[in-house]
């Protein structure tokens, strides 16, 4: 068995050291290195060359958020699942947004968080739906009918199927419940995914359903 290679970021020491200990008893799990700003991140990334990354928001130097927008924009960049005090936080949602898997928050029990880094690193969101709702209401407000527009004209390139899937995953399925709904193979879902990804220009499942709500879809308006 391959073991997660796992990056910790974290200012504050005693956190990382916590993580560390939690996290790397776990057979497979392997923590391949730790930072203390965001500012070492994209050394430590070439260096170490982990799978996923335990991204912490809030650094008095370079925060989780901007840590976090320069690893997505590389080729093969790693998974990122951000740490936070904070339910519903504006700089959670900009960093899914900019392509991080999911959020913890700092107080989840480290099973919880261990479950979290396995998803992410299998490909998979860590966030429920009703989640996902909360941190999108929280940020509705008044810019909503400006991304709503830019929304909509992007993804006005999906075919009819492609919505489907799209609206399907803005409401939590996995690939074998949306190909249930749907009535098509898993393989085919996970086909139409990767699709919408190129077609929209987005790295993961939580991306989909951040623009399918921007667009409407998720409200039945999205056509």
């Amino acid at each position: 068995m391959t073991a997660i290679r796992l990056l910790l970021v974290d200012d504050d020491p005693l956190v990382r050291a916590g993580l560390a200990l939690m996290l790397g008893g776990a057979a497979d799990v392997e923590i391949v290195g730790e930072a203390a700003d965001g500012s070492e991140v994209e050394e430590l990334v070439d260096r170490t060359r982990p799978d996923v990354v335990l991204m912490d928001i809030r650094m008095p130097g370079v925060d989780g958020l901007t840590a976090t927008e320069r690893l997505r924009r590389r080729e093969e960049a790693p998974q990122v699942v951000v740490l936070t005090t904070f339910h519903a936080d504006e700089q959670v949602l900009r960093a899914l947004r900019a392509g991080a898997a999911g959020f913890v928050l700092k107080d989840t029990p480290p099973a919880e968080i261990l479950a979290a880094v396995r998803r992410v690193a299998a490909g998979d969101p860590v966030l429920s739906p009703t989640v996902t709702r909360q941190l999108m209401e929280h940020a509705a407000g008044s810019a909503l009918d400006t991304r709503r527009s830019g929304a909509r004209s992007r993804t006005a390139v999906l075919n009819e199927r492609e919505r489907e899937v799209a609206v399907a995953v803005g409401r939590g399925g996995s690939n074998a419940e949306i190909a249930a709904e749907l009535f098509m193979s898993v393989a085919t879902v996970k086909t139409h995914v990767s699709r919408i990804l190129a077609k929209l220009g987005l790295n993961n499942r939580v991306q989909i359903a951040l623009l399918a709500y921007d667009a409407g879809m998720l409200e039945g308006d999205g056509h």
